[in-house]
């Protein structure tokens, strides 16, 4: 049977507050085929009662992911279940802004070569307000060939495309790199990205198109040195992989930017600290 034109999977967990805006949010999507499908990783909460809501709308598929194995068991196991051409992966405490679907998949529409889209996207707090109205995709300026987003992912240091629910990728083209690359656990989005870039072209919706939830523990001090550590060791495997796209001279300078951006980090966490309590 052929499948939808998009799926878009939901790892759940713990997101009894949120989830159902969460799915509200994709099943408004206007003018495009296709399929939601949530996995509960075993909450402790009420987000399966909460997914229950939406369980007579025969475009959902609701599911239980058993307990263990940390993120990476829930994000691969409901990538996994998707059928659609194109996938993404939306949190369970974010969420879509209307039209960003059928935008986003009329990217591929025309040309087979592009693998992968990302949209800016509205950073929020955890009440709902709105801290940043349009983030994301520093220094794109039009389509890229994939080498040149590889190497344009390394030298800014940081992640240029955002998270998951920003992105649209093409769905056979994950599945074939193995899905989530959990090998950096702080960068699993763009390590994915990276992966799957390195099959085809991207080309970059500047139209807000998601929205993400800040929240502190995703922006501790700690944690900074812990991010920066993994950035740069990924950087380095990246010109193991691929000298050829990403040289000696493009690691250091992203090891650098990725440096100055983890003592902004800290400056951040200060101000959000204040903003959020």
């Amino acid at each position: 049977m052929t499948g939808p034109l998009v799926s878009v999977v939901v790892p759940a967990y713990n997101n009894e507050q949120f989830i159902a805006e969460t799915m509200r949010s994709v099943l408004d999507q206007s003018d495009v085929d296709l399929e939601l499908i949530v996995a509960d990783h075993s909450s402790t909460d009420g987000t399966w009662d909460q997914m229950q809501i939406f369980a007579d709308d025969p475009r959902v598929r609701l599911l239980s992911t058993p307990a263990g194995g940390g993120a990476a068991a829930n994000f691969n196991r409901v990538s996994r279940e998707a059928r659609g051409t194109l996938l993404k992966l939306l949190p369970g405490d974010d969420y879509l802004l209307p039209g960003s679907l059928a935008r986003q998949a009329s990217a591929f529409a025309t040309d087979a070569s592009v693998v992968m889209t990302a949209s800016r996207r509205r950073l929020i707090d955890a009440r709902g307000k709105t801290l940043v109205a349009a983030y994301g995709l520093k220094g794109v300026q039009g389509p890229m060939s994939g080498s040149a987003a590889v190497r344009h992912v390394v030298r800014s240091g940081s992640n240029v495309f955002g998270e998951p629910g920003s992105v649209l990728l093409r769905r056979e083209i994950l599945e074939s790199v193995g899905f989530w690359d959990f090998s950096h656990p702080y960068l699993v989005d763009q390590a994915t990205y990276v992966r799957v870039l390195l099959h085809g072209s991207f080309v970059p919706d500047r139209t807000p198109g998601a929205v993400f939830r800040l929240n502190l523990g995703q922006w501790s001090v700690a944690l900074a040195d812990e991010q920066f550590d993994q950035v740069a060791d990924f950087h380095r495997s990246m010109h193991q992989l691929r000298p050829d796209i990403v040289r000696s001279q493009d690691v250091r300078i992203g090891n650098a930017r990725a440096w100055l951006m983890a003592q902004q980090r800290r400056l951040t966490y200060r101000v959000l600290q204040r903003r959020m309590s």
